[in-house]
């Protein structure tokens, strides 16, 4: 675990959510605003995050609904685009994070020169996408393949808005995923975007994984965050961070740094 603190600014890093708006290609993209709004709002929500002091932000293509399992060529070429563009705003180490499909993640973040990367690498899943079969094998041979095996694969073990098909633990698919997957750091998420983590189930998962630092992936917030920093090896942050606490809304600076000088007390 000595990385983290290098690599990611912290030894239990707070992660912050750049959620990008509606990608070229998608149903709710604002053709009228085009790739000028995308930068635009984005460059707004890094600033206040930035501002606010969180150790690392990670882009994601949260807007991009309904939800697909593979990348299109338009929305990935868009997300690069837009991280380009914002790259010489960028303060802190990043990562990147295209939904759902491992491939695209890696080659996105190869291309952006991300620092680490999120993505349901293992498992199959009843989704609300259709039947969900990652491929890590093929993730991470392109991770090698273009030189980049510093790059920190981030996998997240218990998908939003799909169910693991078996009856495996949620420790047990950790653990597996480490010893067969080479998995950097394990996430571990509640059932949907901005909904808290189960407090057990993040237990389990750092008692199965020895020194695999784990992250708490969803509903992180100023009055759970002691319960969560208590087990996890720090979170990943969205919804919390927003306007009135909308997953859809902008980032509001005071609750950064709200919830940023809260974590300053407990590491």
């Amino acid at each position: 675990m000595g990385w983290v603190k290098e690599m990611l600014g912290s030894e239990k890093p707070v992660i912050a959510m750049a959620h990008l708006p509606p990608l070229p290609g998608t149903p709710l993209y604002d053709a009228k605003g085009g790739m000028g709004a995308i930068v635009d709002y984005v460059r707004l929500d890094l600033a206040a995050l930035q501002a606010g002091w969180v150790d690392c932000v990670m882009f994601g293509n949260e807007g991009e609904r309904p939800y697909v399992l593979s990348a299109t060529p338009e929305t990935l070429a868009a997300m690069a685009a837009a991280i380009a563009t914002l790259k010489g705003e960028i303060k802190v180490p990043f990562g990147v994070n295209y939904l759902w499909y491992p491939v695209a993640t890696v080659a996105l973040a190869v291309a952006t020169d991300a620092v680490f990367a999120r993505e349901i690498f293992t498992g199959v899943y009843d989704s609300d996408m259709g039947l969900w079969q990652p491929d890590a094998a093929k993730a991470l041979r392109l991770r090698h393949d273009l030189g980049r095996d510093d790059l920190k694969l981030m996998f997240n073990i218990n998908a939003e808005f799909a169910a693991p098909i078996g009856d495996r633990p949620i420790e047990a698919r950790a653990k597996s995923a480490v010893f067969s997957s080479l998995a950097d750091v394990i996430l571990v998420s509640g059932p949907m975007t901005g909904q808290a983590v189960d407090h057990s189930d993040l237990r389990r998962v750092k008692d199965a994984v020895g020194s695999t630092p784990v992250l708490a992936n969803t509903g992180c917030t100023i009055d759970n965050i002691a319960d969560i920093l208590a087990v996890a090896d720090g979170c990943v942050i969205g919804t919390h961070f927003k306007v009135g606490g909308d997953t859809w809304n902008p980032v509001d600076r005071d609750r950064v740094e709200r919830f940023m000088e809260r974590v300053a007390t407990l590491r």
